[in-house]
């Protein structure tokens, strides 16, 4: 199979914000220290999303956002999705439902911010929902990935949108 120059820039997009969900995930989990610290951890006993969502956001929204911290619904859809999403990019398999559910969690951290700090509209949010958007219309998991073998199973040739 030949592979075209593109495929190496989309592959390697969606590699990257594989990892980059992937890494959130752990992070809030554990408290590996980066974003996260240990005692703060979702082990720990800690939700994951009542810090941003009480103190992070700003503008329109932010009242909604803050009825949302620390409920447990929210901290397991979001944890879920970080994990799901992730798992989903590196690995190249569910690439479209993990594009559209990482754009659409990328559209919700954008409202969250609003109006972004650094321009008046665009922030990485936008340009990550951008991304997430057009993996879903490339075939990156074809290449460096299970998205060949996942196309060609029962499952995913009767239902396409899991490609």
């Amino acid at each position: 199979m030949k592979i075209q120059k593109e495929l190496y820039v989309w592959t390697s997009l969606r590699l990257g914000l594989g990892l980059i969900f992937l890494w959130a995930f752990f992070d809030k989990l554990l408290g590996l220290g980066f974003a996260t610290t240990a005692d703060k951890s979702w082990l720990a006993g800690n939700s994951p999303t009542a810090g941003f969502l009480m103190y992070g956001v700003h503008g329109p929204l932010s009242s909604l956002y803050n009825s949302l911290a620390g409920n447990a619904f929210v901290d397991w859809i979001f944890m879920l999705g970080l994990l799901l999403i992730g798992s989903a990019l590196v690995l190249g398999i569910g690439v479209k439902i993990a594009g559209y559910s990482g754009a659409l969690m990328m559209f919700l951290m954008w409202t969250s911010l609003l109006p972004p700090e650094n321009h008046p509209f665009l922030d990485e949010h936008v340009i990550f929902l951008i991304v997430l958007i057009g993996l879903t219309t490339v075939k990156s998991s074809q290449w460096f990935g299970l998205g060949e073998w996942w196309s060609k199973t029962k499952l995913v040739k009767e239902y396409r949108f899991l490609e």
